[in-house]
């Protein structure tokens, strides 16, 4: 079974990215199985399940949707097993720029759009750095210096990944994703498989539940901003 993880900045089109490659892909028989990692509530398994393919959902909620994935992805992969398919789109809600869903073994995906800023491209992190294919989108709507722009700015961060354009709302682009899916390798087990990038710390007391502010009430992983003998 193939295992794709694709993940990205917030509204980029990644769904519709996906929705667009998974058609192209079922018309090669392919039996495709989609799981969606969001925090609070999502409808995209409803966007999914109208392909007419297996589809589950996971609300990280209170912890770190980072966090929440990767103590999933055993039972991700048995899940999609038990339905027998042949490819498998894990999805996951990128939040805070500092994600790190990348899996040794797996082809990695990341979408962003033209819309984020020049500079955006640097702030994203392991999301971005360590994926294979990064897909921008929305590039309809900014002009073509624009786009020539960002290209580069996506290349300076990431220089070894294939990079593509696609519009999530007509579906261009997506044939080219469909065939580097395609060229990707099976994958016979994920238990063991080691992540490109540690995952954002998330130990300290405010994750167990603390909502008093103030120093005295702070335990844990605590980073404090560096005010350069300023203070």
């Amino acid at each position: 079974m193939r295992f794709v993880i694709v993940a990205g900045t917030p509204s980029s089109g990644k769904t519709s990215v996906m929705i667009h490659t998974i058609r192209h892909l079922l018309k090669d028989d392919l039996a495709v199985a989609v799981c969606k990692i969001d925090c609070l509530q999502t409808s995209d398994d409803e966007r999914y399940g109208r392909l007419g393919i297996p589809v589950a959902i996971g609300l990280s909620d209170y912890i770190c949707p980072d966090h929440f994935y990767v103590a999933n992805l055993e039972e991700i992969e048995n899940w999609a097993r038990k339905q027998e398919a042949d490819l498998l789109v894990l999805e996951t809600a990128g939040l805070c720029h500092r994600c790190a869903p990348a899996v040794y073994g797996c082809l990695s995906i990341c979408v962003i759009d033209n819309l984020i800023g020049i500079d955006t491209p640097k702030k994203v992190g392991p999301m971005l750095d360590t994926a294979d294919i990064v897909v921008i989108t929305k590039g309809d709507i900014v002009s073509q210096a624009e786009r020539e722009v960002f290209r580069y700015k996506v290349a300076e961060v990431n220089p070894l990944a294939r990079v593509m354009d696609i519009n999530g709302l007509t579906g261009q682009g997506a044939l080219s994703l469909k065939n580097e899916i395609l060229k990707s390798h099976d994958l016979n087990e994920i238990a063991g498989k080691e992540l490109k990038y540690p995952m954002p710390a998330a130990i300290c007391s405010y994750c167990a539940g603390e909502t008093i502010i103030g120093k005295s009430y702070q335990m844990g992983n605590v980073k404090k901003v560096d005010f350069g003998g300023t203070e």
